[in-house]
């Protein structure tokens, strides 16, 4: 072996050896709260009737719940509004309707994209926009 390589392998081990220490020391990570979305409820999709809240944390909390992309944009957007930046999760938004909610989950807006009926049937649409859908 060639003093170069020797010396980039040397580097190498003990490159990974000091990182194995690291990590083995380090506290765990907190998932943020986006990651710790609930299982998707068991059953039918296609029944009326579903929790609105667990299928909104389901299938939009990726992006929607605490340090999801769509709450980051969403507060960036409300407090250049002027509002709070509690404003940003949809949740504590109180003048969405559900059918601007079913509108913008259909066709999508800004960034994000349209869902369709197998991403969010419209059994589980009719729940989360009723969820969301504070203003009437």
């Amino acid at each position: 072996m060639t003093r170069t390589l020797s010396r980039m392998v040397l580097v190498a081990g003990l490159a990974m050896a000091g990182g194995g220490a690291v990590l083995a020391d380090a506290p765990p990570m907190m998932m943020p709260p986006y990651i710790l979305r609930p299982e998707p409820p068991a059953g039918d999709r296609l029944k009326a009737g579903g929790d609105g809240k667990v299928l909104f944390e389901v299938h939009c909390g990726y992006c929607h719940l605490v340090g999801g992309m769509g709450t980051n944009l969403l507060t960036k957007q409300r407090m250049m509004m002027g509002e709070t930046p509690d404003k940003g999760l949809l949740a504590n938004r109180t003048d969405l309707t559900a059918d601007y909610v079913k509108s913008v989950v259909r066709m999508g807006k800004g960034a994000m994209p349209a869902q369709t009926k197998v991403d969010v049937t419209e059994a589980e649409l009719e729940a989360v926009s009723k969820y969301l859908g504070k203003a009437g």
